[in-house]
């Protein structure tokens, strides 16, 4: 009996508080006005996600009759790539999740989107979500107020047209060589493109980030000396495991009696430690001896450290002028993350969706002869006249994006949130917020009854066509979307900065291939070409959140050939 009333004491505790804390948040969200979802748990529990993740059969939940399993289908990791709009569709653009923890209110409205990126001081970055990424220092995604305007003050010029003219010559040599690696694999094709693409655009950075080049089959994929693992697998596992950094502080990830998994983690995080203390040494030296070429944004952070380093010699308060070492290392991480992981992911999707569309490839490769003769040219004449690369990139961006959610919080005052219908309604302070980008992405309203189609024709005026025409080459003119109804980048003052980017390291890609290649998916015995095209269609689509970003669960399901065109 003693033991029952020992167990049985803290088990009822539990659920006293949470009952409490439920109907007390409950009353709460009434105040709102918008629909209700009640939830036993919240979306961070980390109960709730080593529950879910261990034993995914209890999100079976969600079939529960009556609407009682609704809570289950917007609590895990990336809902909404699944979901897509769906919930929304039911319940509304814009509805309320109460939990024990706090209330969410989930935005899936393009006018409310639109307000609650542009008001930044409004709605903020909630610190509790973004710490750790700020495992190698604080940094432009995790600051904010006068500290953001700092930070972003400092970084934000270098990525300017000097830095995309560097872009798009690198990415068009690296994928040269991709090319030619992936077609000598001949009629077996390579399973490896999600692992290539990350190699190829983790090398563009280090060039137009860093200063450094590389050969696409050397550079990252080696160990340099002194490190005992490359550059690419240290970053990858630091990547890959960013939650755990919430949990667990990176100085503790090295003690022996933690398991092997921890430790070697603990290994990457001082690896790629080293690896960014050498890089800025290496730009520091050649600053000083006069040999810096090309501007790049290491040599800006740099610039910005030496700011600050000045200040404090001249007894000025520095913390508004410069950046330390420590936020020098926290915005290359963050460029990795934000610059490499991204974009690689986006160019892995783009190919395997052309591959199953050779429609899409033909009609994009029409573009692409159409400046043939000057592609082996510079940036400024060719990027502009690339837009079918551009369009690809959108579509591919709009049902495949990295980022599926974008969390934000209303700020230590009450906001008022409008929808496009001039609905308004007022927010707690610090209440969640979370913007649907999976949903806005994929509303009916907005993107037409196909919205679940790769059509990317759709990005051009006119086009209403599920398959493209290759007689529309002149005047092609991008649609205008609703603001809020696309922000793969964010949107507002807190907008991506490495957009453009991104943007030139795509085209210049996609270009590259196809203005020589065909791709297609290798056939298994018995296959037709229409089996092996649903399959690749499959393989996009059984994908996931892995740490924060969208990754294909099976990448190497299915191999692509990649032929010569004559």
């Amino acid at each position: 009996m003693a033991i029952l009333l020992f167990l049985g004491t803290p088990i009822l505790a539990f659920v006293v508080w949470t009952t409490f804390s439920i109907f007390r948040n409950y009353q709460l969200a009434q105040r709102i006005g918008l629909p209700i979802v009640i939830s036993p748990v919240s979306t961070l529990n980390p109960f709730w996600i080593l529950l879910w993740r261990g034993f995914p059969a209890v999100l079976s939940l969600k079939h529960l009759p009556l609407g009682l399993g609704t809570w289950a289908r917007c609590t895990s990791m990336g809902w909404a790539f699944q979901d897509k709009h769906k919930l929304h569709a039911e319940i509304g653009p814009l509805f309320t999740l109460v939990t024990p923890a706090a209330n969410e209110v989930t935005v899936a409205d393009p006018e409310a989107a639109h307000a609650v990126l542009a008001r930044r001081k409004d709605y903020i970055k909630p610190a509790a979500m973004y710490e750790q990424l700020n495992v190698f220092g604080r940094n432009l995604n995790t600051v904010e107020g006068e500290e953001w305007q700092r930070h972003r003050r400092l970084t934000a010029p270098s990525f300017n047209e000097k830095t995309s003219s560097l872009v798009w010559e690198e990415a068009r040599r690296q994928a040269r060589d991709m090319a030619s690696s992936w077609s000598r694999q001949g009629p077996q094709g390579t399973t490896e493109v999600v692992a290539d693409t990350a190699t190829l655009a983790l090398h563009v950075l280090t060039c137009a980030g860093f200063g450094e080049s590389y050969p696409f089959n050397q550079g990252v994929r080696k160990v340099a000396k002194g490190h005992a693992m490359t550059y690419r697998d240290s970053l990858a596992l630091c990547l890959s495991n960013i939650i755990t950094f919430a949990i667990i502080p990176k100085r503790y990830l090295s003690t022996s009696f933690f398991p092997q998994k921890l430790r070697k983690l603990g290994q990457a995080v001082q690896e790629f430690q080293q690896y960014m203390e050498e890089m800025l040494a290496r730009e520091r030296d050649s600053g000083a001896n006069g040999t810096s070429e090309t501007p790049n944004l290491m040599s800006a952070l740099v610039r910005a450290s030496d700011e600050d380093a000045h200040a404090k010699d001249s007894g000025q308060h520095s913390s508004k002028l410069g950046l330390t070492d420590e936020e020098i290392f926290g915005n290359i991480f963050a460029y990795n993350l934000a610059g490499h992981e991204t974009t690689a992911n986006t160019v892995a999707y783009a190919l395997v969706l052309l591959a199953a569309h050779p429609q899409y490839q033909d009609w994009v490769r029409e573009e692409i002869m159409q400046v043939q003769d000057t592609l082996a040219g510079d940036y400024n004449s060719n990027f502009p006249r690339l837009q079918r690369c551009l369009a690809v990139m959108y579509e591919t961006l709009r049902l495949y994006g990295s980022i599926v959610f974008i969390p934000r919080a209303a700020s230590l005052e009450s906001q008022k949130l409008v929808n496009r219908k001039g609905d308004e309604f007022v927010l707690p302070p610090s209440t969640s917020v979370n913007l649907n980008v999976q949903a806005l992405h994929t509303d009916p309203k907005t993107w037409g009854p196909d919205s679940l189609s790769w059509r990317p024709s759709r990005w051009f005026t006119g086009s209403n066509r599920r398959t493209p025409s290759e007689k529309e080459t002149e005047s092609q003119t991008f649609i205008s979307v609703p603001k809020g109804s696309f922000i793969p980048w964010a949107d507002g003052p807190r907008v991506c900065p490495g957009q453009k980017f991104a943007q030139v390291e795509f085209v210049a890609v996609i270009a590259t291939l196809l203005g020589k290649y065909r791709v297609k998916p290798v056939l298994e015995a018995g296959q037709t070409e229409a089996d092996g095209r649903k399959s690749l269609l499959e393989m996009v689509d059984d994908s996931a959140i892995f740490a924060i970003t969208l990754q294909m669960n099976q990448p190497r399901k299915v191999a692509l050939v990649w032929e010569a065109l004559g």
